[in-house]
């Protein structure tokens, strides 16, 4: 089963620690990673940074990796009040048939904010008991947020559709 796995830091350095933990869980073929990012959201920063760490899915579909694109979508969500729920509502409209769902979107949303970063996984054959010890010691401290969630098989393909669409509707008339 495909799954989309978050680990949210409370320091914008976190992310890159815990992508050599996903590199050493990746060796151990404890799970198979189709697609990983980073994010680092400095402090003072208008929006966060984006590291691609690995993205084939990307080339199959032809299109930019497919997390980076359910970020920006999320980023380019808008971030205030009312604004936020119809942001978020939106892009869970457009993620439906992926299995990523409207509370774990909002939840995500929540998460990506300045001064923090995340490991956004994208995998398949994962245990999530082997990924969880390899994570222990932050739980335990508390300055990471695990987010999880089961996707449908064609989650890819549907997130790329989605910001097909998305990039639909930001396009002027007649572009």
């Amino acid at each position: 089963m495909t799954a989309l796995t978050v680990w949210r830091y409370d320091t914008p350095f976190g992310a890159e620690a815990a992508a050599v933990r996903l590199k050493r869980l990746e060796e151990r073929k404890v799970l198979t990673v189709h697609d990983a990012i980073t994010i680092a959201w400095m402090p003072q920063a208008q929006e966060p940074v984006i590291g691609h760490l690995k993205h084939p899915t990307a080339a199959s579909a032809g299109k930019g990796s497919v997390l980076g694109g359910l970020v920006g979508m999320l980023v380019l969500a808008p971030v205030a009040g009312a604004a936020l729920g119809a942001g978020v509502a939106s892009v869970s409209a457009r993620l439906r048939k992926s299995g990523i769902d409207e509370e774990f979107v909002e939840e995500l949303g929540a998460q990506l904010t300045p001064g923090s970063s995340a490991l956004l996984v994208l995998s398949s054959d994962g245990d999530l008991d082997e990924v969880r010890p390899a994570m222990e010691r932050e739980l335990q401290r508390g300055d990471v947020v695990l987010l999880h969630a089961e996707l449908s098989a064609d989650a890819p393909a549907a997130i790329v559709e989605a910001m097909d669409e998305l990039r639909r509707d930001e396009s002027p008339p007649g572009a």
